[in-house]
């Protein structure tokens, strides 16, 4: 609805955005740095990220499908180039031929595919332990791919926010398909995986969640930056008296009186339950502890501490992406991904 002031809004910034992308850049060494920016930017807005980073230097980008692709490709620059992870069905195909975005194969049927139909150059994807797409790296990739021209040869480690042998073994298995697949370029490292040591880099990085502000490593803390706030508008104040209960199910019963403010947030908009009675909103930084079960549409918080709030006024919701994860037992990408349309997206 034109000139619709949402009750929920994210502050983005875009400065930050940049920051992050500079520093994993800078992590990445000699390799280029690319961005995913899938799941509409992680749900920052996939095309208000991809203008932001083109800005600053990116030239690679990654989505999942095609549909994202062709949001995407009016806002591809000279020399910037767009894959899309998921390949290339047969309903794609017309899409795809006439796209300047290149198909990540990652099945022998897609290589076909892709083959029969005399097409331009291509991305691969290897698949060297997650077992999820990707051409097996036991396989005779080397004869499965003769005859395609392959711009990047591409893996994906399964555990690289974790020190486990599984990471070695996956950079081992991706070396090896490198010295028989030929291809301008070789990327395995996720944001996780460039803050290993440089033998995980290869020619290309492909971050994701550390450009949004998630810390996907324990050398990315104090160097990423938050990206992401949300903010909720209260639309009811009222006051909770000693014995009484809040919300579904009765979950928390008050022990005292206490000041309530109902925000218009809840799991619909990707404020899931697993912060009730662990979430927390602030104000000029000021705790204020979300109070019984998050619902649909609605939380409640006790603004007990802050006397002057109102309908009307906004209050930051605690979203530093870590401690968020650790209230509420969802990953960092769940809480981006997670965030839906009905948030206004403000860029400063």
């Amino acid at each position: 609805m034109h000139g619709y002031i949402a009750p929920l809004r994210l502050r983005l910034d875009g400065d930050a955005l940049v920051s992050n992308w500079r520093w994993l850049a800078r992590m990445s060494g000699p390799a280029a740095c690319g961005a995913a920016i899938k799941a509409n930017g992680y749900g920052l807005g996939a095309e208000e990220v991809m203008r932001r980073l083109t800005h600053a230097g990116c030239r690679d980008f990654f989505v999942s499908n095609w549909g994202e692709a062709l949001a995407l490709e009016p806002l591809m620059a000279d020399g910037v180039r767009l894959s899309v992870l998921h390949g290339v069905r047969d309903e794609d195909m017309a899409i795809a031929v006439a796209s300047r975005a290149k198909p990540v194969l990652c099945a022998p049927a897609q290589v076909a595919r892709w083959r029969d139909a005399g097409q331009k150059s291509c991305d691969v994807m290897i698949d060297t332990g997650m077992n999820r797409l990707g051409l097996d790296w036991r396989c005779d990739a080397a004869g499965i791919l003769d005859g395609l021209t392959i711009e990047t040869v591409m893996s994906h480690l399964a555990s690289a926010d974790e020190e486990v042998a599984l990471n070695a073994v996956q950079r081992d298995r991706f070396a090896q398909i490198a010295l028989g697949v030929p291809a301008e370029r070789y990327s395995l490292a996720n944001s996780a995986g460039i803050c290993l040591n440089a033998d995980y880099r290869f020619d290309l990085t492909r971050p994701g969640i550390a450009l949004y502000g998630g810390v996907p490593h324990a050398k990315a803390a104090g160097h990423i930056r938050r990206v992401v706030q949300p903010q909720a508008q209260i639309l009811q104040r009222r006051r909770l008296i000693a014995g009484d209960s809040i919300g579904y199910n009765a979950t928390f019963t008050a022990k005292q009186d206490h000041e309530v403010a109902i925000l218009n947030l809840g799991y619909a908009d990707g404020y899931l339950r697993g912060f009730s009675g662990t979430g927390a909103a602030s104000v000029a930084g000021v705790r204020l502890p979300v109070l019984g079960r998050v619902s649909m549409d609605l939380a409640a918080i006790d603004v007990s501490a802050v006397p002057g709030l109102s309908e009307g006024d906004w209050v930051d919701i605690d979203y530093d992406l870590p401690r968020a994860s650790a209230a509420s037992g969802l990953s960092q990408y769940e809480l981006l991904t997670g965030l839906g349309a009905r948030y206004d997206r403000l860029w400063a």
